[in-house]
């Protein structure tokens, strides 16, 4: 996708509604593009809805949904959203794949929520390449789809024309991952705090976690673990010292530990030192990257190179340029 802190115009951003609508989903894209934010200036995204069949519309919870535009919208688009689908194996009408085809055609990148992945299916866009939707749909989207190269326990997957975000919720990742592509990470952080969520979570990330709320006497010890962790993330942290610390055995800990937060300990602080490093590389020049190495706990700049292109498919200076505020007002 293109920066939009380089293009002039505000860019369009139009999101489809259909009988059946998926309201939560529309709710996302509304909510990120849609919104008005004056404090991003005049520049930030337009935002249209599209209707692919003739209304009123029935959506979601017992809704009706009267829209204005339809599909000649996609003509003038920047960014289409397919909030969801009636169903993964619902049928798309062929005046809508043709509508995305073209839009496609013309250099508009196309992200669906959800289910939506069915859309984009149903164009071939996403044949031979890499895409994700809900848990619950990927058998039968594989199986209707065996040229799509399924990613099965992440959060979102951005080709960057083609961008699929996993179960609802992980459209509100996909949505504030594009707009830190385009506006740029504090634009990003500005959104998140709105939403009262975290301004990132790397796309890599696991659909669910397996026990989401520990039991009580697990938490009451790993909690206050976890926070400490985090606090000392340019620590070594051998297991065994991490176990004792705790007050459990080595073999306990690392049970109680993955059954808290759903992934192993080194997992675990690879993302949280990846996630500290990117913080402190969006602020610029101000810590060179051997410092930001050592202080997320990589060591050395050479881990944190790996780490980075292993899991973010980019170097930290490659992150930083295109992150980092000062760089990107930069003349």
């Amino acid at each position: 996708m293109p920066n939009m802190n380089k293009l002039r115009r505000s860019p369009h951003v139009v999101a489809l509604a259909y009988n059946g609508l998926c309201t939560f989903e529309f709710g996302i894209a509304y909510e990120v593009f849609g919104l008005p934010r004056p404090e991003m200036g005049d520049d930030w995204y337009r935002f249209s809805v599209a209707a692919v069949e003739p209304g009123p519309l029935m959506a979601g919870g017992g809704l009706t949904v009267s829209v204005q535009g339809g599909l000649d919208l996609l003509e003038t688009a920047d960014l289409i959203v397919v909030p969801g689908w009636k169903a993964i194996d619902a049928p798309v009408p062929e005046a809508l794949s043709q509508a995305l085809l073209e839009a496609r055609l013309r250099g508009a990148p196309l992200a669906s929520l959800c289910s939506g992945v069915a859309v984009l299916a149903a164009t071939g866009l996403l044949d031979g390449r890499r895409a994700t939707t809900h848990w619950r749909y990927l058998d039968r989207l594989a199986a209707a789809y065996p040229h799509i190269k399924l990613e099965t326990d992440v959060l979102y997957v951005d080709e960057g024309d083609l961008l699929t975000a996993a179960g609802s919720a992980a459209g509100i990742d996909l949505c504030l991952h594009i707009v830190r592509k385009d506006f740029g990470a504090e634009a990003a952080n500005s959104v998140a705090r709105r939403l009262v969520l975290p301004a990132h979570r790397e796309g890599g990330q696991a659909q669910f976690v397996r026990a989401p709320v520990a039991k009580e006497r697990t938490g009451a010890k790993i909690g206050p673990l976890i926070d400490w962790m985090r606090s000392e993330l340019a620590s070594d942290m051998p297991l065994a010292a991490l176990a004792d610390r705790a007050g459990m055995s080595l073999r306990n800990f690392q049970r109680r530990f993955e059954a808290a937060t759903g992934t192993t300990v080194g997992e675990w602080l690879i993302r949280e030192r990846l996630r500290y490093a990117q913080e402190l590389l969006e602020k610029g020049q101000i810590f060179s990257l051997d410092d930001i190495a050592a202080a997320s706990g990589f060591g050395t700049l050479a881990t944190m190179r790996h780490h980075f292109r292993k899991r973010l498919k980019t170097s930290p200076g490659a992150y930083r340029r295109m992150f980092a505020l000062d760089l990107q007002s930069a003349p």
